[in-house]
C-alpha cells in the first residue's frame, strides 16, 4: 500500500485542490490497517481525541434519503439524535458497507472527509478543537493525514456541533 492507492491519491488531489498541500504531503501510510480511533491513535502516538472519525450514516432529509458524514472525535461516540437535529434530518441510522462505498467511493475504516463522488452533508465535532492537529483517514484503512479543526470545516463545508450530544460516551 502506498499513497498511489487510487482512493488515497484521490484524497491527496482533493486536499491539494482545496489549498491544503501540507495535508496532502503529510499523508502517512501506516504499517497496518487502523480501523478504529484507538488503533489510529496508538499507531500515530497521539491522543484518541485527536482522531477525526469519518462516520457515514443513512439519513432521511426532507428531499429524500442520503448520506450524512459525521467527523467525530475518537474520544466519544456520536449521538444519532444530535446528528439528526444538527443536520435537519428526520431520521439518522447506521449505513451498511455498500451504502458507504456507493456515496464515498471508499470503504469503512478508510473513509476520508473528502474525495467523494459528490459533496456530502457533513457535521464536524467541536471536540476536535481540543487538539492543535487532528488526523483523518485518507481513503484507505492504512492511510491518514494531518489537519486542523478549522481546515476540516472549510474543506467539507461542514456544520460545527457537539456531536456526542448532551452525554459524553467514553469510547476507547
Amino acid at each position: 500500500m502506498s499513497t498511489e492507492h487510487p482512493a488515497t491519491a484521490k484524497v491527496a488531489a482533493a486536499l491539494a485542490e482545496a489549498g491544503l498541500p501540507h495535508a496532502a504531503e503529510g499523508i502517512r501510510v501506516l504499517p497496518a490497517e487502523v480501523r478504529t480511533a484507538a488503533q489510529a491513535a496508538e499507531a500515530l502516538g497521539v491522543a484518541v481525541g485527536a482522531i477525526a472519525n469519518s462516520l457515514v450514516f443513512r439519513a432521511t432529509f426532507a428531499d429524500g434519503e442520503g448520506p450524512l458524514l459525521a467527523l467525530t472525535s475518537g474520544a466519544h461516540r456520536a449521538d444519532v439524535a444530535t446528528l439528526a437535529e444538527l443536520s435537519g434530518a428526520t431520521a439518522v441510522g447506521k449505513a451498511d458497507p455498500a451504502f458507504v462505498k456507493q456515496h464515498t467511493g471508499q470503504v469503512i475504516g478508510g473513509v476520508a472527509p473528502v474525495g467523494h463522488p459528490a459533496k456530502l452533508t457533513t457535521l464536524v465535532d467541536t471536540a476536535l478543537l481540543d487538539h492543535e492537529v487532528v488526523w483523518a483517514a485518507a481513503g484507505h484503512a492504512k492511510a491518514v493525514f494531518p489537519t486542523t479543526y478549522a481546515e476540516l470545516l472549510a474543506l467539507t463545508g461542514g456544520r460545527a456541533g457537539a456531536l456526542a450530544g448532551a452525554r459524553e460516551n467514553a469510547h476507547p
